[in-house]
C-alpha cells in the first residue's frame, strides 16, 4: 500500500457534527436505556440532565484545547503535552481500550438485532460480517467515510425525531397501548407509579453507569479536529451543538416514553419503541426499528473505529506507539490503525460465540470506567493548559463557559461516577477490570521507557513554549 506524509483535511463542519451523533446516539438509546430506566424509573431524565451537563463541559474544555492546537491524537496529545507523557500514555490507550468494548457492545447488539429476521442464523456469523465490512469502510478516504457517516447518522436523527413526535401524538390522541385495561398515557405517569424516584435517589444513582455508557462517543469531535478542513470553525460549532442535541434527544425521547408507559412496564413487554410505531399502525414497526437500529449500529462503529485509528495514529508520531501505526495510505487513511482496530473486534466474534447472555451490559459498564477516565483526562489537561498560559488564556479562541466553576464540577462529577461503578456488585467488577487495565498499562509504560534509555532514544518533543499550531 502507498505512503503517505500524513492525514488529509476533508471532513466538513456536516461531517463532524453528525460523526459525533453517530457516534454517541446508538445502542444506549435503543438497547441499553431500558436498563437506566429499571434503575432510576423517571428519575433517569435528571440523571441524564447532570451527566449532560457535565459532558458539556468537559466538551467545551476538549474544544478549547482542539481549537488552539487543532493536531492528531487529539486528546491524547493534550494530556502528553500537558500532563506528562505517562498520563497522556495511559489516555490514549484507554480511549482505544474503550472504543475497542463500544465496539464489541454494539457487533453483539448486531447480531441480537439480525437474529430477529434471521433467527436461525448463529450470532457470530452477522458479528463476523459486520467487522469485515466495517473495517473495509474505514480503509476509504476521509471524505467518504464522512459522507457515509453523515447519512447513517441522518437516518438515525429522523428516526429518532419520528419517535418523539409518534409519541407525542400518542400522549395527545390519549391513545391506549396495550389493551382497554393499559394505563392511559399521561405526563402524570412520570409519578404516579411509586413516585419520581421510585427506587429512591440510590436508584437514581445507581443508573449513571448506564446513563454515561450512552454518551461515549462524543468526543470524536476532538478526534477529526486533526482532519477538518477549518478546524478554528468547525469545532466550535460541533462542540456547541451536539452535545446540547444528543442531551435533547436522550431526555425528550425517554420522558415520551414514561409517559406513554409506565416505567416498570418499558422492556420488559417488549421494545416501547415497536409499540409506538404499532398504535399508530405502522403494521411493519418491528422492521422499521430493526432496520434504525441497526443503522444506529453501523453508524456507532464507523465513527468508534475512525476516532481510535486516528487516536493511534497520533500517538505512534509521539513514540507512545509502534512506529507502524503512523503509516498512512494514498487515501490520507492510517490504515494500518484501522487494521488493529479490525483485528481487535475479532475478539466480539469469539465472544459471541463462546459466552451467553449478558454479554452487552458487561462490556457497557467497563466503557464507562474507560470513558470517564478519558474525559477525567481531558479535563485535567485543560485545567493543566491554563495554568501553564497564564495571562495569555485572555486570548483564546474558544474558552470554557464559567471558568473555572464549571470544569471543576466536571472533574468531582467523574470521580464520583468511579465511586458509583465501586458502590454497587454488579459494576465492580467493571472497576477491577479498569484498574488492572491501568496497572497493566503502567508496568508497559515502565518497560518501554527502561528500554528507550538503554537503546538511547530521543527525548519527546518539548511543549513547553506551548504556541498555538
Amino acid at each position: 500500500m502507498d505512503e503517505q506524509t500524513g492525514l488529509r483535511r476533508g471532513l466538513s463542519a456536516r461531517h463532524v457534527r453528525f460523526m459525533a451523533l453517530g457516534s454517541a446516539i446508538g445502542t444506549g438509546l435503543f438497547y441499553g436505556s431500558a436498563a437506566a430506566i429499571q434503575r432510576a424509573g423517571p428519575s433517569v431524565l435528571l440523571a441524564y440532565l447532570i451527566g449532560g451537563a457535565a459532558i458539556f463541559f468537559t466538551m467545551r474544555a476538549l474544544g478549547e484545547m482542539a481549537v488552539r492546537h487543532p493536531v492528531p491524537g487529539s486528546f491524547g496529545h493534550y494530556a502528553t503535552r500537558y500532563l506528562g507523557p505517562y498520563l497522556g500514555f495511559l489516555t490514549g490507550w484507554s480511549y482505544a481500550f474503550s472504543m475497542l468494548m463500544v465496539c464489541l457492545a454494539d457487533v453483539t447488539v448486531f447480531g441480537v438485532y439480525m437474529g430477529f429476521w434471521y433467527p436461525d442464523t448463529p450470532r457470530w456469523i452477522w458479528v463476523l460480517g459486520i467487522v469485515l465490512c466495517i473495517g473495509g469502510l474505514n480503509l476509504c478516504s476521509v471524505k467518504v467515510f464522512g459522507e457515509l457517516e453523515f447519512w447513517l447518522s441522518l437516518l438515525k436523527v429522523v428516526a429518532i425525531l419520528a419517535l418523539i413526535a409518534g409519541g407525542a401524538a400518542v400522549l395527545l390522541g390519549g391513545m391506549r397501548i396495550g389493551g382497554a385495561d393499559a394505563t392511559a398515557p399521561a405526563l402524570a405517569n412520570l409519578w404516579e407509579h411509586g413516585g419520581f424516584f421510585p427506587n429512591g435517589i440510590e436508584g437514581m444513582i445507581a443508573s449513571f453507569t448506564v446513563v454515561m455508557f450512552a454518551f461515549g462517543g462524543v468526543e470524536v469531535i476532538g478526534m477529526a479536529a486533526g482532519e477538518a478542513g477549518d478546524p478554528r470553525r468547525v469545532i466550535p460549532k460541533a462542540i456547541n451543538s451536539v452535545p446540547l442535541r444528543i442531551l435533547l434527544f436522550y431526555v425528550l425521547t425517554l420522558l415520551v416514553l414514561m409517559a406513554i408507559f409506565p416505567w416498570s412496564r418499558i422492556g420488559t413487554q417488549g421494545s416501547p419503541f415497536v409499540q409506538i410505531f404499532s398504535s399508530l399502525g405502522i403494521d411493519a414497526a418491528a422492521d422499521v426499528l430493526n432496520l434504525v437500529v441497526i443503522s444506529a449500529v453501523i453508524s456507532a462503529v464507523n465513527s468508534d473505529i475512525f476516532s481510535t485509528g486516528r487516536m493511534l495514529y497520533g500517538m505512534a508520531l509521539n513514540g507512545q506507539a509502534p512506529a507502524s501505526f503512523a503509516r498512512v495510505s494514498r487515501f490520507g487513511v492510517p490504515w494500518m490503525t484501522v487494521a488493529v482496530m479490525g483485528a481487535g473486534l475479532f475478539v466480539g466474534v469469539a465472544l459471541n460465540y463462546l459466552l451467553p447472555d449478558g454479554l452487552f451490559m458487561k462490556l457497557a459498564a467497563i466503557v464507562t470506567f474507560a470513558v470517564v477516565w478519558v474525559w477525567l483526562m481531558i479535563l485535567l489537561s485543560q485545567l493543566a493548559m491554563r495554568r501553564r498560559l497564564g495571562p495569555a488564556a485572555a486570548e483564546l479562541a474558544f474558552p470554557v463557559p464559567l471558568w473555572p466553576w464549571g470544569q471543576r464540577c466536571a472533574v468531582v462529577f467523574m470521580l464520583f461516577v468511579f465511586a458509583v461503578l465501586a458502590a454497587f456488585e454488579d459494576t465492580r467488577g467493571a472497576l477491577y477490570v479498569g484498574l488492572g487495565w491501568l496497572a497493566l498499562l503502567s508496568a508497559a509504560y515502565l518497560w518501554l521507557s527502561v528500554m528507550r534509555r538503554r537503546a538511547g532514544a530521543a527525548a519527546r518533543p518539548d511543549y513547553d513554549d506551548d504556541k498555538e499550531e
